[in-house]
């Protein structure tokens, strides 16, 4: 399906091209959503009388957009979840969570603007971009742990779900001459 973008879209193009897409895109996402209209002659020559009104508008939104991002570039949100002795998740922080801890940070956020190639199944400290407008993206950090407490304390820099080995020199010199003995004993006439 031929159609004629109306905003910028990621990997597709700027306001005012037309090009053509899968059905399926334009009729679910970018009709929908208002980024694109079909490319038919009478919406053609609707979009060329509105053009002017839409780069202003989309010029305006833009600012808004860069002023939120510099506000929000570099904030850090908690995110208490619980998990394993390894660090591992019991469950997952998903765009929904995010956005829900940077609404609460009092910033305004939805899900779609949090970009997540797959959710967060660890604590620790993460680095989340924030797509505030087709041109501006804000990087945030998440910090996902067991409490507020070991939130500060990663925060601060101090690893928490590193599982320490021992080792022979670790368990002490009685572990090792026990066993030393007990190997002594076994087969040594």
């Amino acid at each position: 399906m031929e159609v004629i973008l109306l905003e910028r879209v990621g990997k597709l193009g700027q306001m005012g091209d037309s090009v053509r897409v899968k059905d399926g895109y334009a009729r679910n996402f970018l009709l929908p959503g208002g980024k694109a209209l079909r490319a038919t002659e009478a919406n053609k020559t609707r979009f060329e009388s509105q053009r002017a009104q839409l780069e202003t508008r989309n010029l305006e939104s833009r600012g808004e957009a860069a002023t939120v991002a510099e506000k929000l570039t570099g904030q850090v949100f908690v995110i208490i979840r619980q998990a394993g002795e390894t660090g591992h998740l019991y469950g997952s922080v998903s765009p929904r969570d995010i956005a829900t801890a940077v609404t609460d940070g009092g910033f305004s956020a939805n899900r779609n603007q949090i970009v997540l190639k797959t959710p967060i199944k660890s604590l620790g400290l993460h680095e989340v971009p924030v797509h505030l407008h087709p041109e501006i993206e804000a990087l945030i950090t998440v910090n996902v742990a067991r409490s507020t407490a070991e939130a500060e304390r990663q925060a601060k820099g101090e690893a928490l779900n590193v599982v320490e080995e021992a080792s022979m020199d670790d368990l002490g010199l009685e572990v090792g001459a026990a066993l030393a003995d007990a190997e002594g004993s076994l087969g040594e006439p």
